[in-house]
């Protein structure tokens, strides 16, 4: 037959979508144009940089150079659900790039990249992502990383909750750096670089559930910069860990559980806020057992705690930092806290959920 009776099909088989210029639709999670135009309008102009221009599926990176390539890959992964999407003192993408570098820094690492993936809910306002996305660019900056991969899957409305945001860091431990939640010692000393109870209480207002108003921002910050202070005032540091889900008394049992030591901390030494502390009372709830997403615990042998805490205190996000406790052998595996009025009890781990989709 002819090729007027069996045509020849160029371009795409299904009408092209009409444009959409506000809000998520399923074909912005295509593949095709749709996504493509999304990129470029939303992603490229905040995250644009070598690696991410060459528009690969992956981004191909170059280490330090043989001379310097002594020490050890720091790898992170975390998973951002939090709700609302913007709470007061940041969003869930301050509060994306924050935690990955954060967590990188607990091994003392000093973090370099980060990989992105945003999974869309269809309807979600284009404008809110935009402001997200800006948000993660200006964290990245601050925290002295590029984002150099990323990806967009676009859900069913009712699916995501408007948006979820997966990162992935990469950094650098040089060698001889040791630092782990086994790595507590007794005689150690128990630092924390400021007020608790910041960020859960921030978010949980935000929701306007409870029918509480406050003036509490999130503390949710990239503490890159203070920890290397630290390790720099400090060098023989132990133990880096921040305070995340389950709070302060639920991470300091995960060490003494790792290191097999007893952890003793004295209440009256612990920093809270008058309105965490207020909001905490009214609500039944323990500041311990918070979260924060701009906290660091540092446990350091007792001839370098007070350099590394005039570190933390000459650091914009330590400057309220204490000095809460020490190591001992005893109890093993748990955490001894001296209340105010002199007695002693355990703080065990958080049992439960108090604060769901919090980060």
């Amino acid at each position: 037959m002819s090729n007027q009776e069996y045509p020849t099909m160029e371009g795409p088989v299904c009408p092209v979508p009409l444009a959409h210029q506000e809000r998520i639709v399923m074909g912005h999670g295509s593949g095709g144009r749709m996504t493509q135009q999304l990129f470029e309008r939303v992603f490229k102009p905040a995250f644009d940089n070598p690696a991410l221009g060459q528009e690969n599926d992956y981004a191909a990176i170059t280490l330090p150079s043989p001379a310097k390539l002594t020490g050890k890959l720091s790898v992170s992964t975390d998973c951002h659900i939090v709700s609302p999407l913007f709470f007061p003192g940041g969003d869930i993408g301050r509060l994306a790039v924050c935690g990955t570098v954060n967590d990188m820094c607990m091994s003392g690492a000093q973090p370099l990249y980060l990989t992105a993936g945003f999974i869309l809910e269809e309807g979600l306002s284009i404008e809110t992502l935009a402001q997200v996305v800006q948000s993660i660019k200006i964290a990245a900056k601050e925290a002295g990383v590029q984002i150099i991969a990323g990806d967009t899957k676009v859900v069913e409305k009712g699916k995501a909750d408007g948006l979820f945001i997966t990162t992935t860091g990469v950094g650098w431990i040089p060698a001889g750096r040791e630092i782990g939640g086994a790595n507590a010692q007794t005689g150690d000393v128990v630092l924390i670089s400021g007020p608790v109870g910041d960020h859960g209480i921030a978010v949980l207002s935000a929701r306007g559930e409870l029918g509480i108003e406050t003036q509490i921002e999130s503390d949710t910050a990239p503490l890159n910069g203070l920890i290397q202070a630290v390790l720099a005032a400090a060098p023989h540091t132990h133990v880096l860990r921040d305070p995340t889900r389950g709070g302060l008394a639920t991470t300091l049992n995960e060490i003494a559980r790792q290191s097999q030591i007893g952890i003793l901390i004295e209440e009256r030494a612990i920093p809270v806020s008058p309105p965490v502390k207020a909001a905490c009372e009214m609500l039944g709830f323990d500041p311990l057992y918070i979260a924060n997403e701009g906290k660091v615990i540092v446990i350091t042998p007792a001839d370098e705690a007070s350099a590394a805490l005039e570190a933390m205190r000459a650091c914009k996000y330590g400057k309220e930092a204490m000095r809460i406790g020490v190591v001992a052998d005893e109890p093993k595996g748990r955490v001894l806290l001296k209340t105010l009025i002199g007695g002693n009890r355990i703080l065990d781990v958080l049992a439960g959920e108090i604060l769901p989709r919090i980060c």
